[in-house]
């Protein structure tokens, strides 16, 4: 998995890229609770390249909303492929999330 990071006017753009697993689901779980202790409120989390989430990678994101929540700050995801789609209609977490299809429709919520 690759991360990348890009700043706007409206949000941090967090992106994944690859597999988010067991094996380094930490790397996410670190850059997301950094953000939030440095105060940054609205991160926006850019899927259009992760191909595939574990329990763990669902843990991982479900922590970063309680935790941007607390802070009274918004916490969304863009850009869902299908498989990943699924697995989150699945589990239940179409409903937790407020997911968009771009990151256009995402950021005009921010």
């Amino acid at each position: 998995m690759e991360l990348t990071e890009q700043k706007t006017d409206q949000c941090i753009i967090i992106g994944i890229v690859g597999r988010l697993d067991t094996t380094n689901y930490t790397v996410l779980e670190k850059k997301l609770m950094d953000l939030a202790e440095n105060h940054h409120d609205k991160i926006l989390v850019e899927c259009s390249k992760m191909d595939y989430i574990s329990s763990s990678g669902l843990r991982i994101l479900l922590m970063a909303l309680k935790k941007i929540t607390l802070l009274k700050g918004k916490f969304a995801l863009c850009c869902l492929q299908e498989n990943i789609q699924e697995i989150f209609e699945i589990s239940g977490f179409t409903s937790i999330f407020e997911i968009y299809s771009s990151r256009e429709e995402a950021l005009k919520v921010f």
